[in-house]
């Protein structure tokens, strides 16, 4: 599984494209993890599913502790495009829908996530 990295403000954007699932799971970990280091700051991440087809357990575990950590660093964490059934399904019954910042656009969401 590939993952756009790129930066709009002091804003991480990553954008997983294809299935998070299995080994795919450890290669978002990776990522995620890898630009947190680079943050001295209080680390802002917003994660676009708008390629992604399907998300299972182990990905959406991986998010909520990418969540965690950063919400510890005084961080924020959004997503978009949770359009796809698997994906909002899956974050819907698990009841963590309200756990992420939700934003309709990128640009509502980096707004946002820069207004503090």
């Amino acid at each position: 599984m590939a993952v756009d990295v790129r930066q709009r403000d002091d804003i991480v954007i990553l954008k997983p494209k294809g299935k998070i699932i299995g080994r795919s799971v450890r290669d978002l970990s990776k990522t995620i993890n890898e630009e947190s280091a680079k943050i001295s700051g209080a680390p802002k991440f917003l994660f676009d599913f708008a390629d992604v087809s399907v998300m299972d357990s182990s990905g959406l575990g991986t998010l909520l502790g990418a969540h965690v950590s950063i919400i510890q660093k005084g961080g924020r964490v959004a997503v978009i495009n949770v359009s796809e059934k698997n994906v909002k399904s899956l974050i819907i019954r698990s009841r963590l829908i309200s756990t992420f910042e939700h934003f309709e656009s990128e640009d509502e969401a980096i707004s946002a996530l820069s207004s503090e």
